[in-house]
Parts: structure tokens; sequence; C-alpha cells
């Protein structure tokens, strides 16, 4: 399997407490693995540093062998990732906050026209089809919708993106749980009809157990340490129980 991304030697420490803890961890191509841990278990620092936007007090990440702190702006464009602080542009209209997600892939005068007006309006509707969106509402702005509707548009701004990897930091909180299924199920098994190219490999931290079932591997963190990394039909319910009760 080809590695994609790859955390050596990870710690971090807060002010007041250590975040994660001697975190090793190879992502291959093709994977798709659920993150889980009960809240404080570091899910969000995890996702942060693997991300590149938070750097470890030890440690290092490689993005396809080199050093994340060292690849282009191109490249740190194929690392897609959904926050649960979404960073949507209120003033802006569905459309334009959809189109942020391709900044990466073009120039200045292109981002000045994004502003302006629609851009790309078949691939934004692509997006929003995909989040169960309909098309019309690339003309509504941000702070008109709902928060579900927020958290919708921030993950068809990622599919716009058209990342390798998708990072999550529960991307599906405040969805219902069909759409949860709907949304996961599009990443999981590749359901394309769309004109853009969905990312192969995913790392998703989860708060609803009863999705994992749809992944191939499973990491579960406790107190900031790797506790559980393994595929998904060798974890058993008791190692659940152990994880988020005790």
């Amino acid at each position: 399997m080809t590695k994609l991304l790859e955390l050596k030697n990870i710690s971090h420490r807060s002010k007041k407490s250590i975040r994660v803890k001697d975190i090793n961890l190879i992502i291959n191509q093709g994977e798709k693995i659920a993150l889980i841990g009960k809240s404080g278990s570091g899910k969000s620092t995890l996702i942060s540093i693997a991300n590149g936007s938070l750097t470890p007090n030890e440690g290092d990440v490689i993005w396809k062998g080199s050093h994340i702190n060292n690849i282009s702006n191109i490249e740190y464009s194929k690392i897609g990732t959904i926050w649960q602080d979404l960073s949507l542009i209120e003033e802006l209209n569905v459309a334009q906050n959809i189109n942020c997600g391709a900044l990466g892939k073009h120039n200045l005068i292109w981002a000045l026209k994004n502003l302006l007006g629609v851009l790309d309006k078949g691939l934004c509707q692509d997006c929003l089809a995909a989040v169960s969106l309909p098309k019309k509402t690339i003309y509504s702005y941000i702070n008109k919708l709902s928060g579900g509707q927020k958290k919708r548009i921030a993950i068809a701004r990622l599919l716009r993106q058209e990342p390798e990897i998708l990072l999550g930091d529960e991307p599906f909180s405040n969805l219902d749980p069909q759409l949860s299924k709907n949304i996961l199920n599009l990443f999981i098994n590749q359901t394309n009809y769309l004109r853009i190219k969905l990312p192969e490999t995913i790392l998703i931290s989860l708060h609803q157990i009863n999705l994992i079932n749809n992944f191939n591997r499973v990491i579960g963190l406790k107190d900031g340490e790797i506790v559980i990394d393994r595929e998904i039909h060798n974890v058993n319910q008791s190692e659940f129980d152990w994880l988020f009760n005790s």
C-alpha cells in the first residue's frame, strides 16, 4: 500500500495537560479510518496535528515522504479537513463559499472573480447534490442558513477541493442520522455520480458509534494515547465499552 500520511513520535502538551502522547500512525492510500474516543481524549488535537495546522511539541508529520512544513501549497491542498468550527464566510453566498475549496488550484484573478459572482456553477451544484441540498441553494447567503445546512456546505466545500485525503473532526455533528449515513456512504463506497474526484482516504473522528462499521480500520484514543488500532472486525463490543465508559 502507498503511504500517504505518517505521524512519527508525536506528543503535544497544553499548559494544563498532555493532549496526545507517543503517537505513531501510518495512513495508507485507500484506508477508511474511524477515530474514536471520549471527549477530551485527544481526537481534535490529533486531527489538527495531522492537518499541519498545529505543530506538536515533539515528533514529525510526514506527507508522501516530505515533512508537512516543507510541502508546496498545491500539495498541501491535497489534504482536506472539515472542522467543528466550519470557518464559512457569512457575508458570501453558498457558491462563493464552496469555491473557496478550490482556491489552492487557482490564481489570484480567479479568487477575485469568485468574490464578484458565481463561478463553476455546475460543479458547485454537484457538490450540493452530494450533501442533499437543492441546486438553488448556491445563491443563498450563509448567514441565512441553519446550523445543519452550514455543516453540509462545509462538506460541499471540501468536495470542491478534491483532496486526496479527508481529515474530519466530527463532521457529522448537527446532521440527522440518515443524512450522516448517506454522506458517509459517499466517501466510503466512492459512490461518485459527480464531476468531482472524491478523496480515497479518510480519517474521521466520530461520536456516532453506529457509523463505525462502515470503516475498515478503527483507532481508539484514551487519555491522548492510541490504545486500539486494528481492522474493524477485530474490535469487540467490550473494547468499545471500556473506551467510552471507563
